[in-house]
């Protein structure tokens, strides 16, 4: 449930009650557009610059002009933030396909930004994730667009097979979740996977920390090797590093979250509080 009081659209704050979309916009009429998504904690949005980069590639690879450079988006988003006084929360970042007569041809986009509260749930003792397969690749993984279909669809199937999200795999080939990127670990290595995924921006700062007799590197991992796995865990704005512990029904190392994961969390709050790890 929302609980921001103003939304801005097109670079005009109104109230949340009074924001309107036209039914003919191509995000309603096809689905297109682009997203991003950042978290917000004491009033200081966090990563902003990387999330900025990714939400103006995906604007160049999808063929969508931002009306607003970076710096008149980022004083629209702190503008956002002082209008709705919500010190934690969570920022959205639309741009949708513009208006379309024919309901197919890009118009001009739509840029809005919205604004929720949110506060990251407790690090303690977190509770592990029960993950299940599915073959399916996304379409256009690098971007950050609006299409959750698939992922929507299988929420069913994702219950139906006792899990909490789904883990997708291209003929074997390990992805990644609808919302999250995927770890594991093994002896001497931490590994996530290389292609055809959305670079997650905890991810990226996953992959640049230093963990004592460990190698961390990005490469493709296929679906045996998860019963090699000491640990797995989920990296994502929400969550940080969630500790998976089981796939498919099959536990995950001893089946409970690991310790190398919580290390993962404890380097990822110190970084976001702004204390320096060797990234």
């Amino acid at each position: 449930m929302s609980g921001s009081k103003y939304v801005s659209i097109n670079n005009e704050i109104v109230p949340e009650a009074q924001a309107k979309l036209g039914v003919n916009d191509l995000s309603i009429q096809r689905g297109y557009g682009i997203f991003d998504f950042l978290k917000v904690i004491n009033n200081q949005p966090i990563f902003i610059d990387d999330h900025l980069n990714r939400f103006y590639k995906s604007a160049e690879e999808m063929y969508l002009d931002v009306d607003l450079d970076r710096p008149a988006l980022k004083r629209a988003i702190h503008k956002l933030m002082e209008m709705n006084n919500l010190p934690d929360s969570a920022i959205k970042i639309i741009l949708t396909g513009g208006y379309a007569e024919d309901g197919y041809t890009m118009g001009k986009p739509n840029l809005i930004i919205t604004q929720v509260p949110f506060t990251m749930e407790d690090r303690t003792n977190l509770k592990g994730l029960k993950l299940v397969t599915y073959n399916h690749q996304r379409q256009l993984p690098a971007i950050k667009t609006i299409d959750y279909l698939q992922a929507i669809r299988l929420r069913p199937y994702i219950k139906n097979n006792n899990a909490d999200d789904v883990l997708y795999h291209n003929n074997n080939f390990i992805a990644e979740c609808p919302r999250a990127n995927f770890f594991i670990v093994t002896e001497d290595e931490i590994i996530t996977p290389k292609d055809n995924i959305l670079s997650g921006i905890i991810r990226s700062k996953v992959l640049k920390l230093t963990i004592e007799n460990y190698r961390i590197i990005e490469r493709n991992i296929v679906l045996s090797e998860l019963a090699l796995a000491k640990e797995a865990f989920i990296t994502s704005s929400t969550k940080n590093a969630w500790p998976v512990i089981s796939i498919d029904g099959k536990p995950i190392g001893d089946g409970n979250p690991g310790k190398i994961t919580s290390l993962i969390n404890e380097k990822l709050n110190e970084l976001m509080l702004g204390k320096v790890y060797s990234i």
